[in-house]
């Protein structure tokens, strides 16, 4: 993990601002959800990403019966039967 040498408090409410900059260089915007990871004595966040139920792929999304499924995938399905 690379240190940036950015410090920031955490408020009253628990929470923590994340830097504009870093925000824009991660494609991160306002209300876009974010998961949380605990790993030892580490916290991490990342952005959650729209990804295929089979392969995990974030490319040529379909929603399928309500769920994301990428073109690849979607074609592997339409062709085993």
């Amino acid at each position: 993990m690379k240190s940036t040498g950015i410090i920031r408090r955490i408020d009253e409410l628990g929470r923590i601002v994340i830097p504009k900059e870093l925000r824009n260089k991660l494609g991160i915007n306002i209300k876009d959800p974010m998961e949380i990871y605990v790993e030892g004595h580490s916290i991490t966040l990342r952005k959650v990403e729209d990804k295929c139920i089979f392969c995990g792929s974030t490319k040529n999304l379909t929603n399928f019966k309500e769920k994301l499924i990428c073109e690849n995938c979607l074609n592997n399905l339409i062709n085993s039967k």
